[in-house]
């Protein structure tokens, strides 16, 4: 199937590609399918709506610029997504992109958690206090995949 994206891309993606939102996102509760698609030759993807061409968003692993971020999923995320081994879950982030690109932030109060096994993903808002939904992202908080 042809998809049709917010940056006037087409792409084919297969139904397995799909990720399925059953509450959809915080604000886009009727949006329940999404394809994660990677930003060729970076570290960032785009969270893009199968039904919806100008729904779109930056996204990227938090662990690559946070090395301290770190929270739990409780029981009921768990559940929902069917989560049974941690090795199943990816999260990404949603950025806030500036101009200039140093003055882009990261949403690490809802990290959207992704069971790629079962291709079911829900936006988590956390109550933890540490985390806000426009920490700064620069390579300052770059982390290092080498060590």
């Amino acid at each position: 199937m042809i998809l049709h994206t917010k940056f006037e891309e087409e792409i084919e993606i297969r139904e397995s590609d799909i990720i399925h939102f059953e509450q959809g996102l915080p604000g886009f509760e009727e949006e329940k399918q999404f394809v994660l698609v990677p930003i060729e030759d970076t570290l960032f993807s785009i969270l893009q709506s199968v039904s919806t061409k100008e729904l779109a968003f930056f996204t990227v692993n938090p662990f690559l610029f946070f090395k301290e971020y770190d929270f739990e999923l409780t029981e009921s995320v768990q559940e929902q997504l069917n989560i049974n081994n941690e090795s199943d879950v990816m999260v990404q982030v949603i950025l806030t992109i500036n101009d200039p690109f140093e003055k882009s932030t990261a949403n690490l109060q809802a990290p959207v958690v992704i069971n790629h096994k079962e291709n079911l993903a829900k936006q988590v808002v956390l109550t933890d206090s540490r985390y806000q939904t426009r920490h700064a992202l620069t390579e300052s908080t770059f982390v290092s995949q080498e060590g």
